[in-house]
């Protein structure tokens, strides 16, 4: 399965290329296989992303905002949902993705059953090396957060530290055309 990103590589809106480059960083960061389509290019992108759009989930104008995001044909949401699941921890749910190897979901869903286990072995005596293993997975998974954490944060840092890039680019270019209007 593919995740496709609708975006406009040629966007003059400042806050949808920030969006954008927040939606493609984070996936990034997650590793998650995705495919950059461009609406400003290429108008078979574009109609079919306006398309594909629920009529529910269209703004009162009728004309969806990338950056939108699909799972093949599926729709998956805009940059609002997408951002709310992020906040939530659910983007792999959001992205119709099971979650990896080693996912609080994943290691929740081993642990109840170490636990089950665990309760077993308890009743024939054999409760300490469960114990044992559970706490090595709750100190694995919360190395897997704490690295997930700082590469979130560093995809933040640099996408600011590019937007501002890009803003004063704009503002230098801007200058440039009204000195060579006067």
């Amino acid at each position: 399965m593919v995740i496709k990103v609708f975006l406009a590589t040629s966007s003059g809106s400042t806050a949808i290329k920030k969006k954008q480059q927040d939606v493609v960083g984070f996936l990034e960061a997650l590793k998650v296989e995705y495919a950059e389509l461009d609406i400003a290019c290429n108008e078979q992108n574009r109609m079919w992303m306006r398309q594909n759009v629920p009529e529910e989930k269209k703004p009162s104008n009728g004309i969806p905002l990338p950056p939108q995001i699909f799972n093949e044909e599926s729709y998956c949401g805009d940059y609002d949902t997408f951002f709310d699941a992020k906040e939530d921890n659910t983007v792999y749910a959001f992205l119709g993705l099971p979650p990896p190897p080693g996912s609080k979901k994943h290691n929740g869903d081993a642990q109840e059953g170490e636990e089950e286990g665990q309760a077993g072995d308890e009743e024939e005596g054999e409760g300490g090396r469960a114990d044992d293993e559970a706490t090595e997975l709750e100190t694995s998974r919360g190395e897997g957060e704490e690295e997930e954490a700082a590469a979130e944060e560093g995809t933040d840092e640099e996408a600011q530290e590019e937007d501002e890039e890009q803003e004063e680019e704009e503002d230098t270019e801007l200058q440039e055309g009204e000195e060579e209007a006067e």
